[in-house]
């Protein structure tokens, strides 16, 4: 007999009697968005030919660790032995609400990072989940993108979505803003098949792009994209490039905010990652005058710790130039 589960605004029918409907009920019911499962082998060739491309053609910048472990990255079984499977998760992170915090000039912060890092929260969440199916034999890799695994390819096969032209995963019920996290396991689980979707003729984030990184020959540029330039480039950045950077100090959501996926999407349901809504737009003359301490301690437990405080202030004086 199937079951209905509430969570949050939703109901999931989960069939019963089952592993891996075991798996999904308890994934919902940590608070996690939606759950596929594939298996461990490797991706499609056409992908893995795409990326071996995207890395010749130097549109990774300067992210030299997209080079490395090019085998584990396609192959998910080389990142545990006797790899038979992949739980793939999604965690929705559409903002309840975002406000500003100053009146004086701004640098606008990417969605994301205006909740606590998600990498742990997603971990936490993900041992939990192979806690509760683990056995006597069973072996388990935990991913958030910290290890090297083409996690968007994998979350198409598991169902999950459409790699859309914005190179986002997209769930047609979720939109485009999910984080992703996964379970490689040597549990042997029935996969799900992948679901259709297509963003069609639509051109609207290649058309929002500000600096063309979204190219029309499918490929994307990393190199040009406001979000490598503000989190991963290192050292100065042109004035070209500069002037496209305008006022976000820490990433890009354009080719999001464009999506109609993404205006039909429920905002996020689970209130336990905690959410700084007035990061949405910080005060630039204050950044500039923080400190090394000041800094640790204001952005603890914010993806912006990720860039060092000397980059987040070449940041603020960019969007302070823009603004003059």
């Amino acid at each position: 007999m199937s079951q209905a589960v509430q969570l949050s605004h939703r109901y999931y029918i989960i069939p019963a009697m089952s592993v891996e409907n075991d798996i999904k009920q308890k994934a919902l019911e940590l608070g996690l968005d939606a759950v596929g499962i594939t298996d461990a082998s490797p991706i499609d060739a056409d992908q893995a030919d795409h990326l071996s491309e995207w890395l010749d053609a130097g549109f990774a910048g300067q992210m030299q660790y997209m080079h490395r472990n090019f085998n584990k990255r396609t192959d998910p079984s080389q990142l545990l032995k006797g790899a038979q499977s992949v739980i793939v998760v999604a965690l929705n992170y559409k903002p309840r609400e975002t406000g500003a915090n100053c009146a004086d000039a701004i640098g606008r912060v990417a969605n994301y990072a205006l909740y606590e890092d998600y990498h742990p929260f997603i971990k936490r969440l993900l041992r939990k989940l192979a806690q509760s199916v683990a056995t006597a034999d069973a072996r388990f890799k935990i991913c958030a993108d910290s290890a090297p695994l083409a996690e968007r390819a994998l979350a198409v096969r598991a169902g999950l979505g459409f790699l859309g032209k914005n190179h986002m995963l997209i769930n047609p019920a979720l939109g485009p803003e999910v984080f992703l996290g996964e379970i490689v396991t040597t549990i042997k689980l029935k996969p799900d098949k992948t679901i259709p979707g297509q963003c069609s003729g639509c051109n609207k984030c290649l058309d929002a792009c500000p600096t063309g990184a979204l190219r029309s020959d499918g490929f994307f540029d990393a190199s040009r994209c406001i979000s490598y330039l503000t989190i991963e480039h290192k050292g100065q950045i042109t004035p070209e490039q500069a002037r496209k950077i305008d006022n976000r100090l820490f990433g890009c959501d354009e080719c999001v905010r464009v999506c109609p996926y993404h205006e039909n999407a429920p905002v996020a349901a689970d209130n336990r990652m905690k959410f700084y809504p007035r990061r949405a737009e910080l005060n630039l003359a204050r950044i500039l005058d923080l400190n090394t301490e000041a800094f640790e301690r204001q952005f603890a437990d914010s993806p912006i710790k990720r860039l060092d405080l000397d980059r987040l202030k070449r940041n603020a004086r960019i969007c302070l130039e823009n603004a003059t």
